[in-house]
């Protein structure tokens, strides 16, 4: 019997000798030194930090810069996993994390930037735009804009052009119907609400294209910390709605991104 590997593995597979061609390509050229391509090899498929695993292939797997979850981790441990990541890829992620953290990373690399309302840093240097339009990244009240503020950083540092609409909720639908033509320009739109969790229903009856919703964790006491939100959006009777975890403003952009390459 013929073992086949599955798809996700085979094109992995190719990857990884499209990226060992280029190297070798570059070792005969001479743009790169023997000595530095052994240090590349070795770090193939990852690099073995001893309380993580540094995984540099990612990028070419999924064609998304990586991405670090900060929280849990020590200063010392995201220290040493960002200075790996950036001496192999021009673009880092870090999320939930804090002012120490931050402040850490922007003394070791100059052009780390730290967004403090989604608790996220980022090093952005490549900034080429790879998405095929535009992602709209909305907020229904300013208490949401933590969550939408993760969602457009995610989205920009994986490639994409965003426009931030904020505080439009549906407790003054005008406000929703005046940004019409800006939210019809977006080729995926982000919405990220709490309280009942409405807005997402309400675009997305104005909209053809797909809707992320994002529910918040923000609302009075039977909103039970974002559930009802979840609820209410996971009912939506807009066919073109689909939703993330409770305040995953990371997930939606994420998400937006792969659907705005297609």
């Amino acid at each position: 019997m013929v073992s086949r590997l599955p798809t996700y593995l085979l094109s992995s597979e190719r990857m990884d000798q499209d990226n060992l061609r280029a190297l070798l390509d570059q070792v005969r050229a001479g743009t790169v030194e023997v000595e530095a391509a052994l240090t590349r090899l070795r770090h193939m498929p990852f690099e073995d930090l001893g309380f993580a695993k540094i995984d540099h292939h990612r990028a070419l797997r999924h064609g998304m810069p990586e991405v670090v979850f900060g929280k849990g981790k020590t200063p010392d441990q995201i220290s040493a996993i960002v200075a790996a990541l950036l001496s192999n890829a021009s673009n880092v992620l870090v999320t939930r994390t804090g002012p120490e953290v931050a402040e850490r990373l922007r003394r070791e690399h100059t052009d780390a930037e730290y967004f403090p309302g989604a608790g996220a840093v980022r090093v952005w240097r490549d900034r080429t735009v790879r998405g095929k339009g535009k992602i709209a990244v909305v907020c229904a009240g300013t208490s949401d804009l933590p969550v939408a503020e993760e969602a457009q950083v995610t989205a920009e540092v994986m490639g994409n052009s965003v426009d931030a609409i904020h505080d439009i909720g549906v407790a003054g639908i005008h406000r929703v119907m005046h940004h019409r033509d800006r939210l019809s320009e977006a080729r995926v739109i982000i919405v990220c609400a709490g309280m009942e969790g409405a807005l997402p229903s309400v675009i997305g009856g104005m909209v053809t294209a797909p809707v992320i919703a994002v529910p918040t964790s923000i609302g009075y006491g039977a909103s039970f910390h974002g559930l009802a939100a979840l609820l209410g959006m996971l009912n939506s009777c807009a066919s073109n709605v689909t939703v993330v975890n409770i305040d995953n403003g990371f997930g939606a952009g994420y998400a937006a991104s792969l659907i705005n390459r297609l």
